[in-house]
């Protein structure tokens, strides 16, 4: 597939309907922030389009115009297609799980709860880019959809729970959509402190109302304590949808590229 800037792009509403809430909003914040990457199976009137930023790939039109070997290069990604492609992707690479998710959308804010002495949640701004940086890599992948932890300071989109300088929350606009922001949060691995991230996604979810946008969350439909903290955060189920995540390219197809 052939990489192409977005001011080169189709127009894209036929491809990808603006103003959908959940990873759909992916197209919207690759645009918006240029934090993504486009391809296409050719350049004048393609047949494929892909979309791809931070580890995840929204797929969409016809895979008869692709090969396994054109897939290869979004391997160890979630890749969300429609189920015409689940075949050439099962071609394409050597593991393919498929996971079902669910985008709630907020429709009530909760009580706000307030932290803890010794605690402050506060917007991140260029400052605390280092702090995003040194938290611990199970949480690194909050700030992929904006191209690092630099990026993702700066952006005003994050908001971060604070115990002296060490950051143990986060909650981000993790796609920026023109009408909704889909979030993510994450705290550190310490049952103690799980509930700050309530915290975080109450502040971040002022600031997206304060935009006149609507906040969603995506999360898998096995992910309890994701979906739990989604409703206690006033988020309600809206749409079932099935990705899948891949591995590395199929056996076969590394061969043919050797």
């Amino acid at each position: 597939m052939i990489n192409l800037p977005s001011h080169r792009l189709p127009a894209l509403a036929g491809w990808f309907p603006a103003g959908a809430p959940g990873p759909s909003a992916l197209t919207e914040h690759a645009l918006a922030t240029q934090a993504g990457r486009w391809w296409v199976d050719r350049v004048i009137q393609p047949r494929v389009i892909a979309a791809e930023c931070g580890h995840h790939v929204l797929l969409r039109g016809d895979p008869q115009a692709l090969t396994p070997k054109d897939l290869a290069r979004f391997a160890d990604r979630h890749i969300e297609a429609s189920g015409r492609f689940l075949p050439l992707i099962r071609n394409a690479f050597d593991h393919v799980s498929p996971r079902q998710r669910m985008v709630h959308v907020r429709r009530s804010a909760p009580p706000a709860p307030r932290p803890p002495r010794g605690v402050t949640v506060r917007r991140l701004d260029a400052g605390d880019a280092r702090a995003l940086a040194t938290i611990p890599p199970a949480m690194s992948w909050i700030h992929r959809t904006w191209g690092g932890p630099e990026a993702l300071a700066r952006s005003g989109y994050a908001w971060a729970a604070f115990h002296g300088n060490r950051i143990v929350a986060v909650a981000c606009t993790y796609f920026l959509g023109t009408a909704y922001e889909d979030i993510a949060c994450v705290t550190v691995p310490d049952p103690r402190i799980q509930y700050l991230a309530l915290d975080c996604v109450n502040a971040l979810c002022s600031d997206i109302a304060a935009r006149r946008h609507t906040p969603s969350w995506t999360c898998s439909t096995t992910n309890r304590p994701g979906r739990l903290l989604a409703w206690t955060a006033g988020f309600r189920p809206k749409i079932e949808y099935t990705h899948y995540v891949v591995g590395a390219p199929a056996a076969k197809e590394r061969a043919a590229a050797g």
